[in-house]
Order: structure tokens, then C-alpha cells, then sequence
């Protein structure tokens, strides 16, 4: 509880420099040209605001982020970013709405998409680079839009892994788990030199002689491991996806489970394992949060939670 005692959480000023000192570490730039001929603006109706003495535009530490065009103050957005890196199951836009103190719920719910858009994976380095091992594999759930639920899989919704053991982890929401779309994303996301580790279904035979090695276990014969064959880290992964989409989140349109994917990656990426705490996770989402922008279309929330 300690971290929730920084001033930047209940403090909007102290909210605002923090986020100045974050993206302008050597002096503030405009987002709009690239000119560093800037000064800060004064009187009530401006304050906050900087003017380019080169493009003559106006503009704040909120401009080009997923912050822009925002009512919600700075230090509500910190204190947001801050509960979601720090929950590893996530934390509802209900849970958001009291406690951030909001109006409304469509409110929260719209800030936690613009947090996840910020923890969107911006490293475009291939996945087991230097012979680093990646398990893939697939899970389903929540169910297609206008199917009724049915036995088997061909209702749910699909989603395609990769974990990169003691790394990070990307994941893709697909309409169809085939050769096609299996190779598209293994080419553009894994790297040659890496160990390939999956299960028995026949599309990953076929396109794992391109990598280092590739090896399986065959679980439907409840093999599950052989040697450094396995799929237990990225097994591990789904557990706490699934457990955070049901308890947490309980269901979520087709349209958005990108985003919660990109939250999962995130946090998964920036693990206390791998060095990372809270307070450095929030950090890195707000760095995330820089040059990207989502905007709210009402017909889009159909989300409970």
C-alpha cells in the first residue's frame, strides 16, 4: 500500500510533472514538429500548455498519447495504470469506477481499453532470438458472436500464443487456427535461430523445420514431458489468462479481446521474475501510452466488467 501513498496519485500537479519528467528526460520537445524551441504557457485557462516557437502550435504532456482529449486528470490516469499493472488477474472497470470516483462506468471502462492500448508490445525483435526456446500453442474461449454454445470448440473464440521461456509473451486473437494463419505469425514473430516446443497438431509439424529444432509432446497419450519438451510455461500463461477473463473480466466481445490479450502479454513480459516491479510496470506503460490513440465508439462496449 505504500506505492498508493505517492503523491502523484492524489496530486495533479505533482501527477503532471512526473509525466513531463517521463517523456521530456532532457527537455520537452514539441509532439507536433520535433522543435525543442518551446516555452510553457501561463494564466489559469492555459496552464499546463506549451507553445512551439517553430510550428506555433499548442500543445500539453497529454498530446499524441493515449491521454489526449481526456477529462480525466493525470493523476487518476497514474493511479489507473497502477492498479492495472499490479493486478495479475487485472482489476474490473466496475473495481475502477469506486475507486477512482468516477460518474460513470462507461467511463472507467473506456480508460482501462486506452491503458491497454498503451501496454500494446512496441518491441518488433523476433520471439527466441540466440537460440531461445518459444512454446506456441492455442486455447479457446467465450464464445463467437451469434453461435450458441455447443460441444467442441468451433463456438469459442481462438487465440494463438507465444511464450518465450524466461521472456516475454505475444499473443494473437485468430478467426481460423490454420497453416496459414500459423505460418504468417511464426514468421513474422519468431525468430530462426529459436527452439521450437508445441504440442502434436499436425499444422505445427508442418512449419517446424524452419526454426533450430522443433519438438512435441504428444498430450492426448498424457505425454507432457520429454527431455526440455514441454508446453508447462506456456500452459502456466493460460491458466492466469483464463482465470482473469473469468473471475476478473467474466466475458468480453470478440472486437476487444485483443486489448485484454495485450494486457496479459504486458504484464506477463514485465514479471517480477524478470526484475520487474509494480512501480517500474506502471512506468513502462506509461512510456507505452506515447503515440497512440484510441477513440470511443459507444455501439463498441459490450463488455460486463
Amino acid at each position: 500500500m505504500t506505492d498508493l501513498l505517492n503523491p502523484i496519485f492524489t496530486n495533479e500537479e505533482a501527477a503532471i510533472d512526473h509525466c513531463e519528467a517521463d517523456r521530456w528526460p532532457n527537455g520537452v520537445v514539441c509532439p507536433h514538429c520535433g522543435s525543442v524551441s518551446v516555452h510553457k504557457m501561463g494564466g489559469k485557462t492555459q496552464a499546463g500548455m506549451f507553445l512551439c516557437n517553430d510550428c506555433r502550435d499548442k500543445f500539453t504532456v497529454r498530446t499524441g498519447t493515449v491521454f489526449a482529449r481526456s477529462h480525466i486528470p493525470l493523476h487518476k490516469w497514474l493511479l489507473a495504470m497502477h492498479l492495472m499493472a499490479s493486478s495479475k488477474k487485472g482489476i474490473s472497470a466496475h473495481q475502477l469506477w469506486r475507486m477512482l470516483g468516477f460518474g460513470s462506468y462507461r467511463t472507467a471502462w473506456f480508460m482501462a481499453h486506452r491503458i491497454r492500448e498503451a501496454m500494446g508490445d512496441s518491441n518488433p525483435e523476433p520471439m527466441g532470438s540466440g537460440g531461445g526456446t518459444v512454446e506456441a500453442d492455442e486455447t479457446y474461449i467465450g464464445r463467437k458472436p451469434g453461435r450458441k454454445k455447443a460441444r467442441g470448440v468451433g463456438h469459442k473464440m481462438a487465440v494463438l500464443s507465444l511464450v518465450e521461456r524466461g521472456g516475454r509473451a505475444r499473443s494473437f486473437v485468430i478467426t481460423e487456427f490454420d497453416g496459414k494463419t500459423l505460418s504468417d505469425i511464426l514468421e513474422k514473430n519468431v525468430s530462426k535461430q529459436a527452439n521450437l516446443r508445441t504440442d502434436e497438431y499436425p499444422t505445427y509439424k508442418q512449419y517446424g523445420h524452419h526454426f533450430a529444432s522443433h519438438e512435441t509432446v504428444n498430450h492426448s497419450k498424457e505425454e507432457y514431458v520429454r527431455g526440455d519438451a514441454h508446453t508447462n510455461t506456456i500452459e502456466g500463461y493460460f491458466s492466469v489468462f483464463k482465470r482473469g477473463m473469468r473471475g476478473t473480466y467474466q466475458h468480453c466481445s470478440e472486437q476487444h479481446l485483443q486489448r485484454y490479450m495485450n494486457e496479459f502479454d504486458f504484464r506477463h513480459s514485465n514479471r517480477v521474475a524478470l526484475g520487474v516491479d509494480d512501480n517500474t510496470r506502471a512506468n513502462r506503460i506509461l512510456k507505452g501510452a506515447e503515440g497512440k490513440r484510441l477513440t470511443y465508439r459507444p455501439a463498441n462496449r459490450s463488455e460486463g466488467q
